[in-house]
């Protein structure tokens, strides 16, 4: 069975979907509020533009799943608005910026009966998986304490004409740059207690949001750690880290973007022969995230098609949003 995709949303990170989509099945569609992108990208992929979402779900009645590539704080609408028309969502990261979107979110996928999963791709980074397999066969023992750094750089152009560092569209920096953090420390380590967080924004001005933050958080397990980040980083990201330390071992997976396996002292046990990651997806002036929407697709197709294959799930991007809101107590903190 083929698969149909619609693009909604035709900005720098749709270009990864399509590139991916037009491999596992057909890109019939696209849609942009800019109908001139939106034309641009279809012509590219081979697909029929529109300016509209309701036109496009209106017209495009053999779609079968729409990947949601809009702002964060339009992803509750156009997934909701796809499921209702009948057709299974992948949704960018993050789900949302509120628990209470999100929750309508998984509510309107229930009632379609179609499903909605979340990209989570760093999941698939090849220390992670190393490091994840570790955790699932205790090979660490209780894990007592973690830390986690995400030190990146978002220069004041990155901002300039966009919805990225507003409140209503982006969020949050723990949203647009490190919601993956956050829901690798879910992953891993399971789900969090208590946190108490400061915020600042030092470097830029022109956004509404931090471009910083510091953490402390209690997990549900007892292990206690920090998560520190940044956009301030200068010139360029510097890291993005997730240490652990267990009572039978320590590691880091490292890098800039969680790509290397930096440390390992385990009892009796060495991790070897990790594969290469991809390289980071490169947007011009500034780095985001390991590119892994290969495996992203590769994965929601068994999903789709499997039932109960075990892929990210709207459950898995309340958790990130649950945590996120916690830690900016809403309002963030300033």
């Amino acid at each position: 069975m083929e698969l149909c995709f619609g693009i909604i949303g035709c900005g720098r990170i749709a270009k990864r979907h399509a590139e991916q989509i037009v491999k596992a099945g057909t890109l019939a569609a696209v849609c942009d509020a800019d109908f001139s992108i939106a034309t641009e990208f279809a012509e590219t992929y081979g697909a029929r533009a529109y300016a509209s979402i309701d036109e496009l779900l209106q017209h495009e009645t053999e779609i079968n799943i729409i990947s949601i590539c809009t702002p964060n704080g339009l992803h509750a609408k156009h997934t909701i608005r796809s499921l209702h028309a009948g057709k299974h969502v992948l949704c960018e990261k993050p789900l949302s910026i509120s628990v209470s979107d999100a929750r309508k979110m998984i509510e309107a996928s229930t009632a379609a009966d179609k499903k909605l999963f979340v990209v989570k791709q760093n999941r698939f980074n090849p220390p992670v998986v190393a490091v994840k397999q570790l955790l699932q066969e205790d090979k660490l023992g209780n894990i007592l304490s973690f830390q986690v750094n995400c030190f990146w750089n978002r220069p004041q152009e990155y901002y300039l004409d966009s919805w990225k560092g507003t409140k209503n569209l982006d969020g949050g920096t723990l949203y647009t740059q490190f919601s993956h953090f956050i829901d690798l420390l879910y992953w891993m380590l399971g789900d969090v207690k208590e946190v108490k967080a400061l915020t600042r924004n030092f470097e830029h001005p022109e956004i509404e949001i931090e471009d910083c933050g510091v953490v402390i958080i209690e997990m549900l397990n007892g292990a206690i750690g920090t998560l520190n980040y940044t956009v301030n980083s200068f010139q360029k990201n510097m890291e993005g880290s997730f240490t652990i330390f267990g009572e039978k071992g320590t590691v880091k997976i490292g890098g800039q973007y969680l790509n290397e396996l930096e440390y390992q002292c385990i009892d009796g046990t060495t991790i070897q022969n990790i594969p290469a990651g991809k390289p980071a997806n490169a947007y011009g002036f500034y780095q985001g995230s390991m590119s892994n929407h290969d495996k992203v697709y590769e994965h929601l197709i068994k999903a789709i098609t499997i039932p109960g294959y075990d892929f990210p799930s709207a459950l898995d991007g309340l958790k990130t949003v649950e945590i996120i809101e916690k830690i900016y107590g809403h309002p963030p903190l300033k």
